[in-house]
């Protein structure tokens, strides 16, 4: 199969601050061969090679990476390090409990994992874990956790602590939010610096990165063929972790669409941020289906990001995914309304990238369709910054045929709803958009959205957190 080119994307803040780890590996050239050949150097394809050589060290990991390892996803996130108990009731809707608090635990394990795996490494991934905060920025939004917590109740587990409003309101400095729940378990990374010492100990496990390396053709079989700009490379498994350019295949297409997030960041003001008094660290978000996700940094500065959910014809990633002005204006827009004591505070950083998102905002992985040895672990939908770290235990018991817990997990070969092809999926996709998008509008105003808008609204894929 052939897949269209794509341009890496521009760098974000988080890579922008690292220069000295941006030295690229060297890119592949020549005839290569691999045991496991991954396409994807951000966190699961990362943790994919790591979780490989940590069962057999022997085993020969090649990573084919099109920009930096980083450079997509993986680099442009809020930095959230979340579990899936806000996903509690979509795990149940296709797994038994059993498996649904399986999935669950391990997913809240995978965040304490995360900060062990830093400290053993001595990486400067300023890791805090002080968090994260589930709100209500409007009265319609109240208590629209509540099933969620109800469901966690019903299965034994309480993850969930309910704040009142004057709390909620007094730690994240801002009175605009009305009401809260606060997960304990969360934490918080600066993921490019996350991204790039995950890059390196991969590289000192013997993981062979090749940066600068777009596959550019899959030519599947016994041993599988992967074509790049200057040479090839064979290997008896690969693992697809391209996050949303595995839309560039039409069978991984039908499954997510690209949709786009920004973040906005400001000059640093840690005075006014101990003023105001945020300073926990904790991260938030509120209840918005276009979400809007914030943390403050080391350094003081605020990150605001907003699941603005713009979509590309053909889901292309171009520029919607890159510097998305009208993406960006959204985001400040709502960073202003949140925090509307800081109207003079500079923005000095802002950008875009791709989310990979399925209908219900949780990942899917298989074995492409006449392969027995091609894989894939897709649908991250903007939080995958911990639970990567399980989706490279199923990758890897995939590539290796392991048979266990993690091959054979509810998550494995799944059915999900499927997305339309085009040119349904575009302009569908931008007419439920922009109904959010004036959905949500009334809704801060305390207005009631238009039925229509309503109706356009409840079509769109699952957010980052269930509701009620």
């Amino acid at each position: 199969m052939r897949l269209a080119s794509s341009r890496p994307l521009t760098r974000s803040h988080w890579l922008q601050s690292l220069p000295e780890n941006l030295q690229p590996a060297r890119s592949l050239e020549g005839n290569h061969s691999a045991d496991v050949a991954i396409v994807g150097g951000g966190f699961v394809g990362l943790w994919t090679a790591l979780t490989i050589k940590e069962r057999d060290p022997g085993i020969d990991v090649a990573v084919l990476e099109q920009d930096i390892c980083g450079g997509g996803a993986s680099g442009r996130n809020g930095g959230f390090v979340m579990s899936w108990w806000p996903k509690i009731g979509s795990l149940l809707s296709f797994c038994s409990e059993e498996q649904a608090l399986f999935l669950a635990n391990a997913a809240e394990h995978a965040i304490t994992e995360l900060g062990e795996f830093c400290n053993q490494h001595g990486l400067e991934e300023h890791y805090v874990r002080k968090g994260w905060l589930w709100t209500a920025t409007t009265p319609a939004h109240i208590d629209s956790w509540n099933g969620t917590l109800e469901t966690c109740a019903r299965l034994g587990a309480q993850p969930f602590e309910r704040l009142s409003r004057e709390v909620v309101a007094q730690i994240t400095g801002s009175a605009i939010h009305l009401a809260g729940v606060y997960e304990r378990s969360n934490a918080i990374v600066q993921p490019g610096a996350l991204v790039r010492g995950m890059r390196q100990v991969a590289i000192n496990a013997g993981v062979r990165v090749f940066e600068q390396t777009p596959v550019t053709a899959i030519e599947p079989g016994k041993t599988v063929r992967l074509t790049t700009g200057a040479g090839q490379i064979i290997a008896g498994s690969v693992v697809l972790a391209s996050n949303a350019w595995a839309a560039a295949i039409p069978e991984l297409a039908r499954l997510i669409v690209p949709v786009n997030s920004s973040i906005v960041v400001t000059e640093p003001i840690p005075v006014q941020l101990e003023q105001m008094g945020w300073s926990g660290r904790q991260s938030i978000t509120d209840s918005q289906l276009m979400v809007n996700y914030y943390r403050t940094t080391n350094d003081g500065r605020i990150a605001f990001g907003k699941g603005t959910g713009a979509l590309a014809y053909g889901s292309r990633i171009n520029e919607t995914f890159s510097l998305h002005k009208d993406s960006i204006e959204l985001t400040e827009n709502d960073f202003r309304r949140t925090y509307p004591s800081l109207a003079s505070t500079r923005i000095t950083g802002a950008w875009s990238g791709p989310i990979d998102r399925t209908y219900d905002s949780l990942p899917v992985f298989g074995t492409l369709n006449g392969s027995e040895n091609i894989h894939y672990g897709i649908g991250w939908s903007g939080n995958g910054v911990g639970p990567s770290r399980l989706g490279g235990r199923i990758l890897a018991s995939l590539a290796l045929s392991t048979r266990d817990e993690w091959s054979t997990c509810p998550l494995v070969g799944r059915r999900c709803k499927t997305f339309p092809p085009e040119p349904f999926r575009y302009f569908g996709g931008s007419l439920v958009r922009n109904a959010v998008i004036r959905k949500e509008r009334a809704e801060l105003k305390g207005a009631l959205p238009s039925a229509i808008d309503r109706v356009l609204a409840g079509l769109a894929p699952a957010g980052l957190e269930d509701k009620a």
